[in-house]
């Protein structure tokens, strides 16, 4: 029976050491273990016993075999008998935490609810991750944004605390008091989006404050979106600090990985509570290391809402774990969660995604923020990028025309650009929204 018992040794970079360096064949035949017992429980969901065979042999029984799950799937089930539908494998009056998806997307949320026992792992999960990121029990840590119904943060405060660190709740409080809060407390890890990184940047300026001067941040987790290695440099410097990435699902529960300080971009897939293919978007078959696929994760632990081969619509890459310097035997992906599948776009035939752009106009220092909003003008397809200039004082022709080459000559196509008053375009919290298309809908 392996341990999974953590240790806080300093000297051990490892929140699990059997686990996260378990020889691979050995790591598959305990995935499989896990897993054969997770579709056993699944036999109590009404909506599980209609969708897996009855007698899956192995693991390459059961990719051949499961059919793949979709948002479309869990939703209509979720509607049958809400709020959680048909999919749990346990009472739901066991639940000890509600928790949902935004639904800022127009869609209705998903919905999530954990046993005590299944808080426990996912918080476990997220432990592994910041442990290996370098959190440690005599840090302090600020968890940067409002409790309400997203998971993710709430596992962090919780996952710092069963590390035995310090967690910093800051919800309710505005960017400025964040700030004062970094600077006086001497807060060493911050957890955050990139995008919500970027705002306290902004704030800290107009305040007068020297983020790495005058705060304490040594470890950042910003994770939530997908970002550029641009957008990581403007955080990173900012704050003298590292700036880790890790991302999870509430389908899931939790994180499914976190980037090693050994190796940038690298980011380990937490094998021990995950099973992850990467599959090709329109043939829906395997794909190879340094391939770019689809995530389709199927959860190992959880007992009342169980996942398998959920297709997340997250782009990846994957690149065998001993190219990483760690020690861990688990694969990593390669810079995390690329984009999504739903945020590709064609347009004039060319291939566009939010990313794209971010890494082109995160260049400019004139650019206090932005939109990327897709147009038809004139019966054409069109890119109209808004910019919110950094101040009044700067020449936004001269500006626009910069960033309209600098775009056509990355991705092909030439926007229009569009400005907006200093102060007057959105900031965010949570995963931005900066990416529209009004052709839809």
């Amino acid at each position: 029976m392996v341990s999974l018992e953590p240790i806080s040794t300093v000297d051990v970079p490892y929140w699990h050491p059997r686990t996260e360096t378990m020889p691979r064949d050995e790591l598959a035949a305990w995935q499989w273990e896990k897993l054969r017992r997770s579709l056993a429980l699944a036999r109590n969901s009404p909506f599980w016993r209609e969708r897996l065979p009855a007698d899956i042999s192995s693991l390459e029984d059961y990719f051949a075999r499961v059919p793949l799950l979709y948002r479309k799937d869990i939703m209509a089930a979720q509607g049958v008998a809400p709020p959680y539908g048909t999919m749990p494998s346990t009472n739901p009056g066991l639940g000890s935490h509600h928790h949902q998806t935004s639904g800022t997307s127009g869609h209705p949320p998903v919905r999530s609810f954990d046993t005590t026992r299944d808080w426990t792992w996912c918080v476990d999960a997220y432990a592994t991750a910041l442990y290996g990121m370098g959190v440690r029990e005599h840090h302090r840590g600020m968890v940067a944004f409002g409790y309400g119904l997203f998971a993710g943060f709430w596992l962090m405060h919780y996952a710092l605390e069963r590390i035995g660190a310090t967690p910093v709740p800051s919800g309710g409080m505005d960017s400025r008091a964040r700030i004062r809060l970094l600077v006086d407390l001497r807060v060493e890890v911050l957890g955050l989006t990139p995008s919500y990184a970027l705002r306290l940047i902004e704030t800290a300026r107009e305040m007068g404050v020297d983020l790495k001067r005058d705060a304490n941040v040594k470890i950042i987790m910003a994770g939530g979106e997908p970002r550029t290695d641009l957008t990581t440099d403007i955080i990173a410097e900012a704050f003298g600090a590292r700036v880790h990435n890790a991302a999870g699902t509430t389908e899931l529960g939790t994180v499914n990985m976190f980037e090693c300080p050994e190796k940038r971009n690298a980011c380990h897939i937490i094998e021990s509570i995950v099973i992850e293919e990467v599959l090709d978007p329109v043939t829906k078959q395997p794909v190879g290391y340094g391939e770019q696929g689809v995530r389709v994760s199927t959860g190992i632990g959880r007992e009342g809402l169980q996942l398998f081969r959920h297709w997340t619509e997250d782009l990846v890459v994957k690149r065998p774990w001993h190219e990483c310097g760690c020690g861990r035997t688990w694969d990593y992906l390669d810079r995390g969660i690329l984009g999504r599948t739903d945020d590709l776009r064609k347009i004039r035939g060319v291939s566009v995604t939010p990313t794209m752009v971010e890494e082109v106009v995160r260049k400019f220092d004139d650019v206090a923020e932005y939109q990327t909003i897709l147009r038809r003008v004139r019966g054409l397809d069109t890119i109209v990028v808004r910019v919110e200039p950094a101040s009044s004082q700067v020449d936004n022709e001269v500006l626009g025309a910069r960033i309209g080459t600098a775009i056509k000559n990355e991705i092909g196509i030439r926007p229009d650009v569009e400005f907006a008053e200093p102060g007057t375009l959105p900031r965010f919290e949570l995963k931005a929204a900066r990416f529209h298309d009004e052709r839809e809908g």
